[in-house]
């Protein structure tokens, strides 16, 4: 089983969630105090990007992990692996 061992990771992710779920007080205030459907629907398609975003930064770190322990990288192709990585990080996030 692979956990969030990376501190960095780990703090990142807490606060993308930190983030999201002050989205969603947001909107169960927008709602309570009667705002409009148009400005709620706005403020959950923010909620379900920053969720969106956050589980692939979670699908990320699952990858960056099992490759790590599968592979033992040296130093090059730890750079280049990780390197590999965020580009298909960047370009995962653009299909969203």
């Amino acid at each position: 089983m692979t956990v969030l061992t990376s501190e960095t990771a780990r703090a990142e992710v807490l606060n993308r969630l930190r983030r999201a779920e002050g989205q969603i007080r947001g909107v169960q205030r927008m709602i309570e105090e009667g705002e409009s459907c148009l400005k709620i629907s706005q403020q959950f398609s923010a909620v379900r990007k920053a969720l969106d975003s956050t589980y692939l930064r979670m699908t990320m770190c699952f990858m960056e992990q099992e490759l790590a322990a599968c592979m033992q990288p040296d130093a090059q192709q730890k750079g280049d692996m990780d390197a590999m990585l965020k580009e298909m990080e960047n370009l995962l996030s653009r299909l969203g």
